[in-house]
């Protein structure tokens, strides 16, 4: 009987398992299609552009307060519905600045000059004497109609007709030739009416002859409009003018086909990486590894789902932050994974190896996954849109990651464990029967012995240090001769990036630049030699910016996407980046001395400062363009540097707990080879996981993150090496001062309550 009862159970398990994951996997099948369109993609997928306005006088002695910043943003938006755009992003900043955002807009240069035009009428004489102005126009009185000749006019209504009596009384009686009202959009300082009337396109709308007085509230404007022209116009003066100037000092335009373009290359590279580390998870892990497929695709679903609740945009950086996601959720499986082995060579049953690696893994994952969560909060809070953007679905990806692999893989796993189906087969949880130690009750794990033994990583670590020194030596010897290759987000300038149908050369970019009168600084050409990066240090304002996107998608036939920066800018993005770093180093250490102690949270700032540090450097050996999502980059590397090194110092820690008192430095530097070799094959498989999705990327991915990639993947080869080498010796030297100023260390680290009532267990 109880044989019976013993296998429903275990046939119940099984069935409650695969329920589960079919149901997982059948409604991800069936509703990750809606999901996916309900994504607000950002401009860089679907094409449009940003702006960011800085707001200044119109007139002199105007005062620019929030009021006023207010007012003109309101008054922007109310041009926007003008331009039919969905959902646009209009931001109030700092320093009285709005920041427009307008994702799938399809002429671009139409939208900017609804947005910044001053839409302020005014009707002079040839003298350039105002007449009348926009105050002078009834609310909303503006309409489009059409002249005697069926051609588009703008009809208006003015508020008092023997004002406009008297004023075209006085116009008629002028000779002939200077008897006009001449009518003007945004009349600046300089202008006139004699320089423009001898142009091919002078700047006034029209210039209309008076014959006679006009007793009228009804005025027609006439010129050489478009239907389309004309409802803008009287759009916009209904609309109301702007109190206010408005400077461009950032710009960011991108074509739609380089949008689509991106986020299919972008999509495609990530379902692939999916692909290849659910592949190594089963090679590695076996039945775990399958569990941890299931959630990882699970973790992409819900983290869509998630994103859309919050009305999320989703950005080119986004996919990214959402791709290396998946990184951080494999890696909490392979720390959970890694420590149930542990417990099974060990010579436990599988059922206590699995409730003790859940459990002694759970801090471990809560640590590493945390450090990387305020690197993303610093990034939020110190970074532009696109930046917020990647910033956003990391933190969310780190929440997701923790519930699908704390949670998830917890509840299945266990199902399968509980089955008993595995007891004796400790090959499907990737075991080998040889490597499990032959006891009746188990020992220590933390006393095992590893394939690793030959490695000694104390002996040799004034190698490694003098290595790490003369590598930064070198680093900043190149730094001073190469200095850095700066992005036109820090050393401001304009970035123009055009595509062909046909292999563009250096010298016949060279010559459209020239027909442009536009002054280069380099010229780059993608592999493929139909696309091309031009970088200027000239900062042009919309007129020249529509001119150059005009030009190139005439000559073309495809847009150009254009990223202009001014130096105010430029520098902002250089100084918050350096206070990013700076913040995100402090935060860690007084996150990583809390939970251990300050050497250990000293020392593992010492080590992403010099993988930081190395990014730089080789950065500046490859030439590579340093931008914006260069530095979320190395924040990112922030938090999955230390993400190894908190690995390495938990199971220090845990070995300190058992070994009670430190009375020799060959007691530390013990401690430290067997932590480090305790956990080399979780720290090479956390970090490889990641490796592949970022070669993967690099292979596949959008050109438009190519530094990013590289960036991430020199700070993921560096981060493993500063975690072996690096940070863990340089507290074994801290640790052996210590020991030599008070002869014997008890040994005190801070833990969990529950962490305590575990250190309070007899262990056999």
């Amino acid at each position: 009987m109880r044989g019976r009862r013993n296998e429903k159970k275990k046939f119940s398990r099984i069935l409650a398992f695969l329920s589960l994951v079919v149901i997982i996997l059948t409604s991800i099948g069936l509703t990750s299609k809606t999901n996916a369109e309900k994504v607000n993609l950002g401009l860089d997928l679907q094409g449009g552009f940003e702006v960011l306005y800085q707001v200044e006088p119109l007139k002199e002695g105007q005062t620019i307060d929030e009021a006023a910043v207010k007012a003109t943003a309101d008054t922007i938006s109310r041009r926007i519905n003008i331009l039919g755009v969905s959902e646009p992003v209009i931001t109030v900043e700092s320093g009285n600045r709005i920041r427009v955002e307008l994702a799938g807009v399809k002429d671009q240069e139409s939208a900017r000059k609804v947005l910044s035009t001053q839409a302020n009428l005014t009707i002079r004489d040839i003298d350039d004497k105002v007449l009348l102005d926009g105050s002078d126009l009834e609310e909303n009185g503006a309409s489009q109609g059409f002249d005697q000749n069926n051609k588009p006019d703008v009809n208006l209504k003015l508020k008092d007709a023997d004002k406009f009596g008297k004023i075209t009384s006085e116009i008629s009686k002028r000779p002939q030739g200077q008897n006009l009202m001449v009518i003007w959009m945004d009349f600046n300082e300089g202008d006139s009416f004699k320089a423009e009337a001898a142009k091919e396109k002078p700047k006034y709308v029209s210039a209309p002859q008076v014959a006679q007085t006009i007793n009228s509230k009804d005025v027609q404007i006439t010129g050489n409009f478009t239907v389309k022209e004309a409802k803008e116009m009287a759009a916009l003066l209904n609309s109301g003018a702007l109190p206010v100037k408005l400077t461009e000092i950032y710009s960011n335009s991108v074509g739609a086909q380089f949008g689509a373009d991106a986020l299919h290359q972008t999509v495609y590279a990530g379902a692939v990486a999916l692909a290849i580390i659910c592949l190594f998870m089963l090679v590695i892990y076996r039945v775990p590894g399958f569990v941890a497929s299931v959630m990882m695709v699970a973790y992409v679903y819900i983290t869509v789902v998630f994103f859309n609740m919050i009305s999320g945009v989703l950005t080119l950086p986004g996919i990214a932050a959402l791709i290396l996601g998946v990184g951080m959720a494999v890696d909490a499986n392979i720390i959970m994974y890694e420590r149930i082995k542990e417990e099974v060579r060990a010579g436990y049953p599988l059922k206590k190896a699995y409730l003790d690696g859940a459990k002694q893994s759970l801090w471990t994952i809560f640590d590493s996954q945390f450090t990387t969560v305020i690197a993303a909060i610093v990034l939020f809070i110190f970074g532009t849109s696109s930046v917020k953007g990647f910033a956003t679905m990391l933190l969310l990806s780190i929440l997701v990651s923790f519930i699908t692999a704390v949670f998830g893989t917890r509840l299945l796993l266990s199902l399968l464990v509980n089955s008993n189906i595995f007891n004796n087969h400790p090959g499907y949880f990737g075991v080998s029967k040889k490597s499990i130690h032959e006891t009746k009750f188990g020992i220590n794990s933390l006393n095992l012995s590893t394939k690793f033994e030959w490695l000694s990583f104390t002996k040799h670590m004034k190698k490694f240090f003098a290595l790490s020194i003369a590598i930064m030596i070198a680093g900043s010897i190149s730094l001073g001769m190469n200095k850095l290759n700066l992005g036109i987000d820090f050393s401001s300038g304009t970035r123009i990036d055009i595509a062909a149908n046909t292999e563009l050369s250096v010298d016949k970019v060279q010559e459209d630049l020239n027909n442009l009168k536009v002054k280069d600084e380099k010229i780059v050409l993608s592999p493929d030699k139909k696309q091309a990066t031009i970088h200027s240090k000239e900062s042009f304002g919309q007129n020249k910016s529509i001119e150059i996107k005009e030009y190139f998608a005439k000559k073309y036939e495809k847009d150009a996407n254009l990223s202009v920066v001014s130096p105010v800018i430029g520098k902002e993005l250089a100084k918050n980046a350096l206070f990013a770093l700076m913040y995100a180093s402090i935060g860690i250490i007084i996150y990583v001395a809390f939970r251990f102690e300050w050497r250990m949270g000293l020392t593992s700032v010492i080590a992403l400062l010099h993988d930081v540090c190395i990014i730089i450097f080789i950065a500046s050996l490859l030439r590579l363009e340093i931008d914006i999502t260069f530095i979320a980059a190395v924040l990112t590397i922030v938090g999955y540097s230390i993400n190894d090194t908190i690995v390495t110092f938990d199971r220090i820690r845990e070995h300190m707990r058992h070994e009670k008192v430190l009375t020799s430095k060959e007691q530390i530097y013990k401690l430290v080879d067997v932590s480090l070799r305790q956990t080399l094959t979780r720290s090479i498989n956390t970090v490889l996981t990641v490796i592949i999705t970022v070669v993967v990327m690099l292979l596949l991915g959008s050109s438009s993150i190519y530094s990013f990639n590289v960036a991430l993947l020199i700070g993921l080869i560096f981060g493993l090496y500063s975690s072996l080498f690096i940070a863990a010796q340089l507290w074994a030297v801290l640790k052996v001062r210590e020991l030599n100023k008070k002869g014997k260390i008890e040994v005190s680290v801070r833990q969990s309550p529950k962490e305590r009532k575990e250190n309070d267990k007899v262990l056999v």
